[in-house]
This record gives structure tokens, sequence and C-alpha cells, in this order.
């Protein structure tokens, strides 16, 4: 089935916070925004494709270091993600593996990043990371809500 929007939680949750847009995800899944998917990526770039093939629009959510207090929130472009600008190795990875797509078949992109505040092996959130879960959870229903009515940008 071919949504106008599919939502990717990504990152390690082996890693605290890197896993913070799996945990996003999750949450999401349970009810997930009219006309939009949730796909639990994890850190599997390549069973993405077919997600990415079959929308107009991605949301990705990621572990992003942009220097801000843990738990800050950052949306971010394609142009903010570029080589020089990268904050987060996932969010680049699916972005590198769209380009295994056909021509045109590339989806509009954002990112929702979260500071993190523990990168180390466990597998609960960090309590201020946990804390801005919430947040972010009500943030992509925003962003889900605001592209169903904005027009799409082709890649």
């Amino acid at each position: 089935m071919k949504h106008d929007l599919v939502i990717f939680g990504i990152g390690n949750l082996l890693l605290s916070d890197d896993g913070v847009g799996v945990h996003a995800a999750r949450r999401l899944a349970a009810d997930p925004p009219p006309g939009t998917e949730v796909v639990d990526a994890g850190t599997d770039f390549l069973s993405a494709l077919p997600y990415l093939e079959q929308t107009r629009r991605a949301l990705i959510i990621d572990a992003v270091q942009g220097g801000g207090a843990p738990g800050t929130l950052y949306r971010l472009t394609e142009d903010d993600l570029a080589p020089q600008h990268a904050r987060t190795a996932h969010a680049t990875n699916l972005l590198a593996a769209r380009n295994l797509l056909a021509p045109g078949a590339a989806p509009d992109i954002l990112v929702l990043g979260v500071e993190p505040d523990v990168l180390d092996y466990g597998m609960e959130l960090s309590p201020a990371v946990a804390a801005a879960l919430p947040r972010v959870i009500a943030q992509a229903r925003a962003l889900a809500l605001d592209w169903k009515t904005a027009p799409c940008v082709t890649v």
C-alpha cells in the first residue's frame, strides 16, 4: 500500500540514546497519523528502500549531535545533512541508500533529530531524552499533519 508519508525510526537500540528514533517509531506505530506508515528501520537501511520507493515523503527520526542540551529537537533538511554539516550517521546512511532507487523515485525527506546525552551500551534512554520523547512524538504528528497539505518538492 502506498502512503503519502512514511516515518522512519532509525538508530541502535543497544546504544542508549542512539535508539531514540526506534523508541519513537514504536510508540507512533501503536497509533500512526492518518495516511502514514511507521517503520522501525533500526540500522538496516537497505530494508528501508522499498518504503522509500513507495512514498512521496519521508520523516526520519534519529539522534543528532547538534551541540544543544540533551533532548533538544532539531528539524533538518537534506541540505542540513550534506557531508560538511552531517551530525547523524544514520540519516546520512539512509539518504545515501536512497541513491539506489530508480531516478524520480526518491521522496522528499525531513529529519527530526534529538540531541543525545548517553551514547554508551544500554537499552534505556537517558532521563533527558526519555523526557523529550513525548515532544518527539507530538512533533512527528504535527509534521505529518503539515505535510498532508503542503506541496511536494521533487528531488
